[in-house]
């Protein structure tokens, strides 16, 4: 059943400890059915109906009651990485998609706070016209900046989260090898991963973090005008322009870096596949 496009309940998956075992039932019947780009970027407990359906996703009804019911086992990822498993999306997989998936945040971001900054500026410059007008355009690009900034730490999590298990999964499964070779071969390449990833997650969090002193900046200014709007109260605040260009250039270095070991991490991963 669907409430305002979230997924609230799903029939068959019955509460408790046998939820899994049920789903598991499913998926072997199932396991012939071909499902394509299968990913959820809200994760397995907030995932919308969009992002369970995404675009030119090959699918049937019985294969998507499938996916929403492991994304209603209690926030279970355990069971919600399984049931990816099931249809050929591994832990790299979804890993690889998600830093896609943030890298095209951030990129959506530097545009937004650049924006930000063209309307906060021909704010304080205001010379005549509608000074409302004016205002209400600054206003909106503050709060798009605030929602998209909200976006970025949220596709980090997500990283942060699928790559945790990854490693996990990794680490256990380098007992399982017989021949101590490949055993050793496999622990290089996971050392080797898990410093590329840690230096790629490190400078995304620097940048999302970098948006948090412009987002307190640009909202002093949106609410000091508020209840100011007027050319005198807008004059003061000429001086404020400087210190947003230093704090936007910043930022947008910080997401540049960001976005440059997105790509190199997601060329890492490719060429180890």
């Amino acid at each position: 059943r669907m409430a305002s496009g979230f997924v609230t309940s799903t029939p068959g998956i019955a509460p408790g400890g046998g939820r899994i075992s049920r789903l598991r039932r499913l998926l072997f019947q199932l396991r012939d059915v071909s499902i394509d780009n299968v990913e959820t970027p809200g994760g397995p407990a907030t995932a919308t109906a969009a992002e369970v359906y995404p675009s030119g996703m090959k699918t049937t009804t019985r294969a998507a009651m499938l996916i929403l019911g492991a994304l209603l086992l209690g926030g279970c990822q355990s069971a919600y990485y399984g049931t990816m498993e099931m249809f050929g999306k591994h832990k790299r997989d979804l890993l690889v998609t998600r830093v896609e998936a943030a890298r095209e945040e951030q990129s959506e971001a530097k545009q937004e706070f650049t924006d930000a900054l063209t309307q906060f500026t021909a704010l304080v410059n205001h010379d005549g016209g509608d000074l409302r007008k004016a205002y209400d355009k600054a206003n909106d690009e503050f709060k798009d900046c605030e929602s998209r900034a909200g976006s970025v730490k949220k596709r980090v999590k997500d990283i942060e989260d699928v790559g945790g298990a990854l490693f996990v999964e990794w680490e256990k499964e380098l007992k399982q090898y017989s021949s101590e070779a490949l055993r050793q071969k496999s622990q290089t390449q996971m050392r080797e991963t898990r410093v590329k990833y840690d230096e790629m997650l490190a400078a995304m969090k620097r940048a999302a973090e970098s948006m948090d002193p412009v987002l307190a900046a640009f909202k002093d200014q949106v609410l000091f005008l508020k209840h100011n709007l007027n050319a005198q109260a807008i004059a003061s605040l000429k001086g404020e322009v400087t210190r947003l260009e230093g704090e936007i250039s910043t930022l947008l270095a910080q997401m540049e870096a960001s976005i440059a070991e997105a790509d190199r991490f997601i060329q890492r991963m490719g060429k180890a596949e």
